[in-house]
């Protein structure tokens, strides 16, 4: 099964929309899943304040472990990561139309108001695969062609 079906399989099966990504990814790179599991486990949910989407931070994690230099604490080591996510940041707002987990839902589930909304609308089993296999793709393709 190819990463993007396994990760939104992931996800489904009850991990979060950050774990679903890292723990399928982090493998490439040495990070174990339990780590990956622990690592991303704050992220869902926008960092559980509608910002960020977890997939896309996710992304971001591993796009680290992609293309940072050895000198990665250093910019220009972080240079090749920047323009990563500079790709990926304008391909995944192209296709979902923002970053925001707020605006992805079209509620804010920091709120209780708006999580019970998304459960109502059953967002986290209609919308989220969709954002999870939409950055997991975007991902196989900037890992490939990186």
């Amino acid at each position: 099964m190819q990463k993007p079906a396994k990760a939104v399989e992931n996800f489904l099966a009850g991990y979060a929309c950050s774990q679903a990504i890292l723990a399928e990814y982090g493998e490439l790179f040495d990070l174990g899943r339990e780590q990956a599991l622990k690592l991303a486990a704050g992220f869902a949910g926008g960092m559980r304040i509608g910002s960020t989407c977890g997939s896309v931070i996710a992304a971001y994690m591993v796009m680290g472990l992609k293309f940072s230099g050895e000198d990665c604490g250093k910019l220009e080591g972080r240079k090749p990561v920047y323009e990563a996510m500079s790709d990926f940041n304008h391909r995944f707002t192209a296709d979902n139309g923002s970053l925001n987990c707020r605006d992805l839902l079209g509620c804010d589930i920091s709120s209780a108001s708006g999580l019970e909304t998304a459960r109502q609308k059953d967002l986290f089993r209609t919308a989220c695969p969709r954002f999870v296999r939409s950055a997991a793709e975007l991902l196989d393709e900037i890992l490939e062609n990186g």
